[in-house]
Protein backbone atom coordinates (compact mmCIF):
# COMPACT_ATOMS: atom_id res chain seq x y z
CA UNK A 1 0.00 0.00 0.00
CA UNK A 2 1.78 3.37 -0.86
CA UNK A 3 1.69 5.99 1.41
CA UNK A 4 -1.04 8.19 -0.07
CA UNK A 5 -3.70 5.65 0.06
CA UNK A 6 -2.47 4.49 3.68
CA UNK A 7 -2.38 8.20 5.03
CA UNK A 8 -5.94 8.36 3.58
CA UNK A 9 -7.77 5.17 5.25
CA UNK A 10 -5.78 6.66 8.45
CA UNK A 11 -6.96 10.18 7.93
CA UNK A 12 -10.70 8.68 6.87
CA UNK A 13 -10.88 6.67 10.16
CA UNK A 14 -9.72 9.39 12.16
CA UNK A 15 -12.03 11.74 11.12
CA UNK A 16 -15.09 9.32 11.61
CA UNK A 17 -15.67 9.24 7.93
CA UNK A 18 -14.69 5.64 7.58
CA UNK A 19 -16.32 3.88 10.71
CA UNK A 20 -16.51 0.16 11.92
CA UNK A 21 -19.34 -2.07 13.08
CA UNK A 22 -22.77 -3.41 11.75
CA UNK A 23 -24.25 -1.05 8.83
CA UNK A 24 -26.67 -2.07 6.68
CA UNK A 25 -25.83 -0.79 2.76
CA UNK A 26 -27.72 0.46 -0.13
CA UNK A 27 -28.09 -3.14 -1.70
CA UNK A 28 -29.24 -4.35 1.92
CA UNK A 29 -26.23 -6.02 2.65
CA UNK A 30 -25.10 -5.72 6.58
CA UNK A 31 -21.22 -4.63 6.44
CA UNK A 32 -18.96 -4.64 9.03
CA UNK A 33 -17.90 -0.82 7.83
CA UNK A 34 -19.16 1.76 6.12
CA UNK A 35 -17.80 4.88 4.35
CA UNK A 36 -19.93 8.45 4.57
CA UNK A 37 -18.78 11.23 2.87
CA UNK A 38 -20.95 13.44 3.98
CA UNK A 39 -19.09 13.41 6.83
CA UNK A 40 -16.22 15.59 5.41
CA UNK A 41 -18.46 18.77 6.89
CA UNK A 42 -16.01 21.00 8.73
CA UNK A 43 -13.28 23.32 6.26
CA UNK A 44 -10.35 21.57 7.40
CA UNK A 45 -11.43 17.42 6.78
CA UNK A 46 -12.71 18.68 3.39
CA UNK A 47 -9.70 20.87 2.30
CA UNK A 48 -7.57 17.32 3.32
CA UNK A 49 -9.92 15.01 1.35
CA UNK A 50 -9.51 17.46 -1.60
CA UNK A 51 -6.10 17.47 -1.33
CA UNK A 52 -6.21 13.47 -1.67
CA UNK A 53 -8.69 13.74 -4.61
CA UNK A 54 -6.09 16.29 -6.41
CA UNK A 55 -2.79 14.45 -5.81
CA UNK A 56 -4.47 10.92 -7.09
CA UNK A 57 -5.62 12.69 -10.01
CA UNK A 58 -1.97 14.33 -10.58
CA UNK A 59 -0.56 10.84 -9.79
CA UNK A 60 -2.88 9.17 -12.53
CA UNK A 61 -1.37 10.96 -15.80
CA UNK A 62 -4.47 11.20 -16.86
CA UNK A 63 -4.92 13.94 -19.66
CA UNK A 64 -7.84 16.48 -18.54
CA UNK A 65 -9.65 19.53 -18.79
CA UNK A 66 -11.74 19.90 -16.41
CA UNK A 67 -13.94 18.73 -13.72
CA UNK A 68 -17.29 17.69 -12.77
CA UNK A 69 -19.63 17.03 -9.46
CA UNK A 70 -23.00 15.04 -9.43
CA UNK A 71 -25.44 16.27 -7.42
CA UNK A 72 -25.55 16.30 -4.00
CA UNK A 73 -22.26 15.13 -2.59
CA UNK A 74 -20.09 15.28 -5.42
CA UNK A 75 -21.00 19.03 -6.19
CA UNK A 76 -18.94 19.54 -2.63
CA UNK A 77 -16.07 17.59 -3.85
CA UNK A 78 -15.56 18.50 -7.20
CA UNK A 79 -15.37 22.35 -6.04
CA UNK A 80 -13.24 21.74 -3.35
CA UNK A 81 -10.59 19.35 -5.70
CA UNK A 82 -10.70 22.17 -7.84
CA UNK A 83 -9.25 24.63 -5.59
CA UNK A 84 -6.95 21.81 -4.61
CA UNK A 85 -5.64 21.40 -7.84
CA UNK A 86 -5.35 25.14 -8.24
CA UNK A 87 -3.09 25.32 -5.32
CA UNK A 88 -1.09 22.90 -7.03
CA UNK A 89 -0.53 25.23 -10.28
CA UNK A 90 -3.61 23.14 -12.08
CA UNK A 91 -6.49 25.66 -12.21
CA UNK A 92 -9.52 24.21 -14.01
CA UNK A 93 -12.97 24.53 -14.32
CA UNK A 94 -15.14 22.64 -12.87
CA UNK A 95 -19.29 22.10 -13.39
CA UNK A 96 -21.93 20.27 -11.54
CA UNK A 97 -25.70 19.93 -12.30
CA UNK A 98 -29.21 20.96 -10.11
CA UNK A 99 -31.48 18.23 -9.68
CA UNK A 100 -34.16 19.98 -11.09
CA UNK A 101 -34.01 22.33 -14.10
CA UNK A 102 -34.22 26.08 -13.33
CA UNK A 103 -36.57 27.71 -15.81
CA UNK A 104 -34.87 31.21 -15.13
CA UNK A 105 -31.83 32.94 -15.19
CA UNK A 106 -29.48 30.84 -17.11
CA UNK A 107 -31.79 28.20 -17.46
CA UNK A 108 -31.04 24.20 -17.75
CA UNK A 109 -29.38 21.83 -14.96
CA UNK A 110 -25.99 22.59 -15.21
CA UNK A 111 -24.16 25.19 -13.01
CA UNK A 112 -20.67 26.65 -13.33
CA UNK A 113 -18.43 26.32 -16.43
CA UNK A 114 -19.53 24.95 -19.66
CA UNK A 115 -18.66 21.58 -19.95
CA UNK A 116 -16.17 21.07 -22.84
CA UNK A 117 -13.47 18.88 -23.47
CA UNK A 118 -12.01 15.65 -21.31
CA UNK A 119 -13.77 15.97 -18.04
CA UNK A 120 -13.41 14.24 -14.81
CA UNK A 121 -16.72 13.16 -12.53
CA UNK A 122 -15.74 13.13 -9.35
CA UNK A 123 -18.10 11.35 -6.57
CA UNK A 124 -17.35 9.62 -3.55
CA UNK A 125 -18.00 5.92 -3.75
CA UNK A 126 -19.86 3.72 -6.83
CA UNK A 127 -22.84 1.73 -5.67
CA UNK A 128 -25.32 0.98 -8.06
CA UNK A 129 -23.92 3.57 -11.06
CA UNK A 130 -26.94 5.21 -11.45
CA UNK A 131 -25.14 8.92 -10.93
CA UNK A 132 -22.18 8.14 -13.23
CA UNK A 133 -24.55 7.23 -15.75
CA UNK A 134 -26.41 10.58 -15.52
CA UNK A 135 -23.48 12.35 -15.57
CA UNK A 136 -22.14 10.37 -18.88
CA UNK A 137 -25.48 11.09 -20.38
CA UNK A 138 -24.77 14.71 -19.15
CA UNK A 139 -21.66 15.49 -20.64
CA UNK A 140 -21.91 13.70 -23.66
CA UNK A 141 -24.62 15.35 -24.49
CA UNK A 142 -22.85 19.05 -23.96
CA UNK A 143 -20.85 18.05 -26.76
CA UNK A 144 -17.66 16.97 -24.16
CA UNK A 145 -16.07 13.65 -23.44
CA UNK A 146 -16.60 12.18 -20.03
CA UNK A 147 -12.60 10.61 -19.38
CA UNK A 148 -12.59 9.30 -16.06
CA UNK A 149 -14.92 9.12 -12.76
CA UNK A 150 -12.33 9.46 -9.46
CA UNK A 151 -13.91 8.21 -6.50
CA UNK A 152 -12.33 8.28 -2.72
CA UNK A 153 -13.09 4.66 -2.05
CA UNK A 154 -13.68 1.43 -3.80
CA UNK A 155 -15.61 -1.17 -2.21
CA UNK A 156 -14.34 -3.99 -4.38
CA UNK A 157 -17.44 -5.76 -3.99
CA UNK A 158 -19.41 -7.84 -6.57
CA UNK A 159 -22.37 -6.20 -7.77
CA UNK A 160 -26.13 -8.14 -7.35
CA UNK A 161 -28.47 -10.21 -5.25
CA UNK A 162 -26.61 -12.84 -2.50
CA UNK A 163 -28.43 -15.43 -4.24
CA UNK A 164 -26.89 -13.84 -7.92
CA UNK A 165 -23.97 -12.32 -7.23
CA UNK A 166 -22.50 -10.52 -10.46
CA UNK A 167 -18.70 -11.77 -11.57
CA UNK A 168 -17.95 -7.71 -11.45
CA UNK A 169 -18.59 -5.08 -9.18
CA UNK A 170 -20.06 -1.67 -9.82
CA UNK A 171 -16.80 -0.04 -10.31
CA UNK A 172 -15.95 -2.80 -13.21
CA UNK A 173 -19.29 -2.45 -14.37
CA UNK A 174 -19.05 1.14 -14.95
CA UNK A 175 -15.53 1.21 -16.23
CA UNK A 176 -16.49 -1.68 -19.39
CA UNK A 177 -19.85 0.17 -19.82
CA UNK A 178 -18.25 3.61 -20.55
CA UNK A 179 -14.67 2.34 -21.89
CA UNK A 180 -13.25 4.61 -19.02
CA UNK A 181 -10.78 4.25 -15.85
CA UNK A 182 -12.49 4.27 -12.34
CA UNK A 183 -9.81 5.56 -10.49
CA UNK A 184 -9.73 5.51 -6.16
CA UNK A 185 -8.12 7.17 -3.27
CA UNK A 186 -8.00 3.77 -1.46
CA UNK A 187 -10.20 0.39 -1.88
CA UNK A 188 -11.24 -2.37 0.53
CA UNK A 189 -7.26 -4.05 -0.25
CA UNK A 190 -6.00 -0.81 1.30
CA UNK A 191 -8.53 -1.00 4.39
CA UNK A 192 -8.19 -4.74 5.22
CA UNK A 193 -3.97 -4.16 5.25
CA UNK A 194 -4.71 -1.01 7.74
CA UNK A 195 -7.06 -2.97 10.25
CA UNK A 196 -3.85 -5.69 9.32
CA UNK A 197 -1.41 -3.82 10.68
CA UNK A 198 -3.52 -1.99 13.60
CA UNK A 199 -2.01 -2.92 16.81
CA UNK A 200 -3.88 -5.76 19.06
CA UNK A 201 -6.61 -4.60 21.49
CA UNK A 202 -6.69 -1.07 18.99
CA UNK A 203 -11.16 -1.01 17.80
CA UNK A 204 -10.01 -1.50 14.33
CA UNK A 205 -7.87 -4.37 15.06
CA UNK A 206 -11.38 -6.42 16.39
CA UNK A 207 -13.07 -6.39 12.80
CA UNK A 208 -10.56 -7.24 11.04
CA UNK A 209 -11.99 -10.94 10.82
CA UNK A 210 -15.26 -9.18 10.22
CA UNK A 211 -14.33 -7.72 7.00
CA UNK A 212 -12.40 -10.45 5.49
CA UNK A 213 -15.53 -12.77 5.96
CA UNK A 214 -17.27 -10.29 4.32
CA UNK A 215 -14.63 -10.03 1.39
CA UNK A 216 -14.31 -13.73 0.98
CA UNK A 217 -18.54 -13.02 0.57
CA UNK A 218 -18.81 -10.56 -2.15
CA UNK A 219 -15.40 -9.37 -2.74
CA UNK A 220 -13.93 -9.31 -6.59
CA UNK A 221 -10.06 -9.40 -7.15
Amino acid sequence: MNNLRQEFIRFAVDAGVLRFGEFVTKAGRTSPYFFNAGLFNQGGTLARIADFYAQTLIDSGLQFDMLFGPAYKGITLASATAVALANRGRDVPFAFNRKEAKDHGEGGTIVGARLEGRVVIIDDVISAGTSVRESVDMIRAAGATPCAVLIALDRMERSGKDDALSAHSAVQDVSNTYGMPVISIGNLSDLFEYISNAGAGTEQAQYKEAIAAYRRKYGVS
